[in-house]
Parts: structure tokens; sequence; C-alpha cells
């Protein structure tokens, strides 16, 4: 015959493990709702980060519309790093003596003709002067400049 103690005992067990596993399964069912609610927090308060970034940035430099009518009475100038390149070829010139005639360093050319870089609005007017240059006019400008 058993022993009533043990089995009151095992009795006992058995029910604190039943409750103790309900208890945890709602605890784990409100931690997975938090994390969950957590995440998407996370994620709106990002998007809102960048928003702000975004429209900081184009708080503080004007539109290309009225960049354009307020740098040049022409068209806007367009830029692209296969133009660098090829125009550069075109009047056989080397990097530095391409930047000495734009202004700006050998390294901008170079990171320009790979596309790292773009240049920025007076660089870029003075990029688009050099463009119109041909291989003689160039050269002479070199010269002046030496």
């Amino acid at each position: 015959m058993p022993n009533i103690a043990t089995v009151l005992k095992d009795e006992i067990r058995r029910l604190a493990k039943k409750e103790a596993k309900l208890q945890l399964s709602e605890l784990r069912a409100a931690t997975t709702r938090h994390r969950k609610d957590i995440a998407s927090l996370k994620r709106t308060l990002s998007q809102q980060e960048r928003l702000i970034q975004r429209l900081q940035k184009g708080a503080g430099a004007p539109r290309k519309s009225t960049a354009a009518a307020a740098t040049s009475d022409g068209p806007e100038v367009r830029f692209s790093p296969a133009w660098v390149k090829n125009h550069r070829a075109k009047l056989e010139l080397s990097a530095a003596d391409y930047a000495a005639l734009i202004g700006v360093s050998p390294l901008t050319v170079y990171n320009w003709e790979k596309g790292r870089s773009r240049p920025q609005k007076r660089q870029l007017l003075a990029w688009s002067k050099v463009r119109q240059l041909g291989k003689r006019e160039a050269w002479k400008a070199l010269e002046e400049l030496e």
C-alpha cells in the first residue's frame, strides 16, 4: 500500500508544475507581444529619423529648378562620369592637368571619373566651361596657368 504522504507530495508537485506551466505560457505570450511591439516601434522610429534627415537636407539646399536659375542663365549643367573621362581623353590631358584647368585636385577628377563623387555647384560650372574647350584651347589655358 502506498504511503499517503508520498501520494500527497506527488499530487502537490504535479499541481504546482501545472500551475507554473500555465503562468509561464501567459508570460511567454506577453513577452512575444512586447517584442513584436518593440520591433514595430523601432521600425517606425528609423523611418521617422530618415524622414527628418531628408527634410533637413531639403531645407538647407535650394531645389534644382531654383538652383539652375540662380547659377546660370542657360540650361542646367548635366554631369556624367563617362563625359569627364571621354573629354579628358579627347584633350589628351593627365588627371592632374585636367584638374588644374577646373581648379580641383587630381583625386577629385579620378573620383568623378569612377562615379564615386559628383562635383559641387561651383566645380560643375568650372567643369562646364572646360568641357567647351577644344584641344588647343585647353593646352593654351594650361600654359597660362603655369
